[in-house]
């Protein structure tokens, strides 16, 4: 029989996010990389934080990785991470996104690496993605698992549009 999930982080309060703690963290971690590009912040968001949580409790809690059905998410973007639990801090999670910037190629859609495997840097694209103005994002540990998922909106990486 399977754990429970339990969701450690979720959306918190604009106050509670002000004293610091995990949306605070994974703000300045995605805002970090959007400014070296001159773009502007994402701002947190409580709901795509409780959302996410949501798909981060079903797949502790089914053993599973992998993106939410399109339906459960409409004009969201989405960006995974799974690792052994309390094995990575969450700069490593969101680094291992950001990490991916080393293989980007500025171009239109999913034209982003030099290989054309838009998916080995998707989770660094919707990062950046200029249009992407909000972000929430959930860890939940279970099972000796870690889950990250974080929403975005609007979603990036959109066929034919170019990043930034």
């Amino acid at each position: 029989m399977k754990a429970a999930a339990l969701a450690l982080f979720v959306g918190l309060s604009a106050g509670a996010a002000a004293q610091g703690g995990f949306p605070v963290r994974v703000l300045a971690l995605h805002n970090a990389e959007r400014s070296e590009l001159g773009l502007p912040p994402l701002a947190w968001s409580d709901s795509l934080a409780a959302q996410a949580a949501v798909w981060a409790n079903s797949l502790a809690r089914e053993g599973l990785f992998g993106h939410s059905p399109p339906e459960m998410r409409p004009g969201q973007g989405e960006n995974l991470w799974m690792g052994t639990a309390g094995a990575f801090s969450l700069d490593d999670m969101v680094g291992a996104w950001s990490d991916e910037k080393r293989i980007y190629r500025y171009g239109r859609f999913p034209e982003v690496t030099a290989s054309g495997e838009w998916h080995v840097v998707g989770h660094y694209t919707q990062m950046i993605w200029r249009d992407t103005t909000e972000v929430g994002c959930a860890l939940v540990r279970a099972n000796g698992t870690d889950y990250l998922v974080c929403r975005y909106s609007p979603p990036g990486n959109v066929y034919g549009e170019w990043p930034y």
